[in-house]
């Protein structure tokens, strides 16, 4: 069984800084990508950034030079540094991991999500 976990989310004024930080646990063998995606009240949850182990990482073209994605693979952990916060990036923010189990193939893996909230 595999655990994903956020932290990090919490009420931030226009223009502040918050960081999440998520870490996946478990019967892990293997993770290809970490990421986050969001989810604001009335809308779809659309991606923040990804990070593959190979490959570009990705971001919305919202959070492009805002916000940064790491990871640290001997921890099985993803954060992503939100600067510049804008209101409209208020929404509850997931971790999301490509996991391959132990004997298993690779599936989706989400948190159970965090409330980011930008407001003055």
């Amino acid at each position: 069984q595999v655990h994903v976990v956020e932290s990090g989310g919490g009420l931030v004024q226009p223009g502040g800084s918050l960081r999440l930080s998520c870490a996946a646990s478990g019967n892990i063998f293997s993770i290809w990508t970490m990421g986050w995606y969001r989810q604001a009240p009335g809308k779809q949850r659309e991606l923040v950034a990804l990070m593959p182990n190979a490959g570009t990482t990705t971001y919305a073209d919202s959070v492009k030079g805002r916000f940064t994605i790491s990871r640290d693979n001997a921890k099985n952990a993803v954060e992503l540094q939100m600067n510049s916060l804008k209101p409209e990036d208020t929404a509850v923010y997931y971790c999301y991991a490509r996991v391959q189990p132990q004997g298993s193939v690779y599936h989706d893996y989400w948190g159970q999500g965090t409330q980011v909230t930008v407001h003055s």
